[in-house]
């Protein structure tokens, strides 16, 4: 099981690689919403803003009023970020879940 800190440097490390990627994305991608991830063997949750192909104000706690939410365990994260876990296969085998709209997932699979 990650730690708490290894899943914040985690999504530090997604929010370093979009903000690599943002200038190429921003004219492809106009979404502006909160953002959730609950690791749910941990039982804590991240929030932040994804706005210009960017996540930003990441930090600590839940966000009622998050559109996209993200959950999955501490290990598939890390394992997501890293490379190790491909996302479609973690999906298709519940291993993470997304709530969003279809209109936001079709402009997430164009950040990602």
């Amino acid at each position: 099981m990650a730690t708490q800190q290894e899943c914040r440097a985690a999504l530090e490390a997604l929010a370093a690689t979009l903000a690599e990627n943002a200038a190429a994305v921003h004219s492809r991608v106009n979404l502006d919403r909160p953002l959730t991830c609950r690791v749910t063997d941990l039982g804590i949750a991240f929030h932040g803003r994804l706005t210009g192909g960017r996540l930003v104000g990441l930090t600590d706690g839940d966000d009622p009023a998050a559109k996209i939410r993200l959950t999955t365990t501490s290990n598939d994260l890390v394992g997501l970020v890293n490379g190790h876990v491909h996302f479609a296969s973690a999906w298709a085998h519940g291993r993470v879940k997304i709530d969003a709209s279809f209109t936001d997932l079709l402009k997430l699979r164009k950040l990602l």
